[in-house]
Formats: C-alpha cells, structure tokens, sequence
C-alpha cells in the first residue's frame, strides 16, 4: 500500500471515529447549544489539538509506552476516568441548582461552567488528553495502518490530516448546532440536551473507573 492509500485509509477511518457519540462529541453539544458558537468552536480546537498532540504521541511510540506500561496506563486511566465523572457530576449539580434557581426567581436560570474562550478551549484539550480510550484508539490506529517506513513527509501529511478533519468535524458541529433557527428549537430542551449530556460523562469516567479498579484488583 503506497502512502497516498495509506492516508487516505486514516483519514476515513478517523472520520468515522469522529463522528461516533463519545465525551468529545457530547462536549461540543452541551456546550454549542448552551453557549453559543464561539465557545463551540473553542472547544472543537482544544478538542484537535489534543488529538494532534495524540497522534504525535503515537506517531513516536510514547503512548505505546504508556499503553504497554500498567502502571502508567492505569493512572491515566485514573485521572481520565476521574475528569470525566467530575465533568458529569457538576454539570448535573448545575443544572439541579439552575432549576431550583429559576423555579424560585421565576427566571431563566443562568449559563454555567465555562466562562471565557479559554476556558471552553481548556476544557476541550483535558477531556481530549485524559481520555484513556482515545490514547488506546490512537496507538491502534497508528500501529495498524503507519508503517515503520513511511517517509518524514508522509506522517508529517498523517498529523496534519487528523488535526484538521478533527478541527473541520467538531467546528462544523459548533456552527450547525449554534445557527439562530436551530438555537431557537435547541432553547426549549437545551435542558434535556444538558442532562444526557452530563450522565453521559458520569457513565463513561465511571466505567473508566471501574474498569482501572478491577485491573488493579485483579492484579
């Protein structure tokens, strides 16, 4: 298989990956409906470069290492599993706090949890960063389909590729969902949008979680 196959087999693969439900995709849901496009699309660049740094990563066989190392691995796990669980409790904190707050005041409850540009794009790079699943899918995807030989050039072309399909993915998520229309319906249920949203990321860092414990039980 020549390098142009090759890419062009990493960039569909990834594609589908992207477009697949998981923490990176319920990140710029909750928040794109919430906050508008501007943070939506904050956070699709902290969520791309995360995935850069990712292939990076694997592209040098450091997060082989890490992969291959149990005890490394099961800290990422750790504080993986822990950052999303944290992002799902809090968020479900905030928005029980926001019910109780509007049924009181009688008005709209106020935004939470991100706060600047900044911060939107913080929050995307972490969740990106610690998700052990993207680290193995990574090592995976980089194993199987990057030969050893391939040319300088040609992971240079790799990285680039996956960076900005990645930033193209998520971004036009942020812009689709943030149209004034689509805001309008997104309005009336952006609370629901929040809740699974918010158990999505308490069910995936627990099961992160609990899938490290019983490694580290059964070792």
């Amino acid at each position: 298989m020549n390098e142009v196959n090759v890419l062009l087999t990493l960039a569909s693969v990834h594609f589908i990956a992207l477009m697949s439900p998981g923490p990176d995709f319920a990140l710029v849901v909750q928040n794109s409906t919430r906050y508008g496009r501007q943070t939506g699309i904050a956070i699709a660049f902290g969520l791309s470069i995360g995935i850069l740094i990712h292939s990076i990563l694997s592209l040098t066989g450091i997060s082989y290492l890490v992969h291959s190392h149990p005890t490394l691995f099961l800290l990422l796990q750790l504080m993986g599993g822990s950052y999303l669980a944290y992002l799902g409790l809090t968020g479900i904190k905030s928005i029980i706090q926001s019910i109780r707050k509007s049924s009181q005041d009688k008005k709209p409850g106020k935004d939470f949890t991100l706060n600047s540009k900044k911060q939107a794009f913080t929050r995307g790079l972490t969740t990106n960063l610690l998700n052990p699943k993207a680290l193995v899918f990574f090592v995976s995807l980089m194993s199987t389909l990057v030969p050893a030989s391939m040319s300088v050039e040609g992971k240079v072309a790799a990285l680039v590729i996956l960076w900005s399909l990645s930033l193209f993915w998520f971004a036009l998520l942020a812009w689709a969902l943030s149209t004034k229309r689509l805001q309008l319906v997104l309005a009336r249920v952006a609370i629901y949008i929040d809740v699974i949203c918010c158990l999505l990321f308490s069910i995936l860092g627990t099961a992160i979680l609990w899938q490290a414990v019983t490694q580290l039980l059964t070792n």
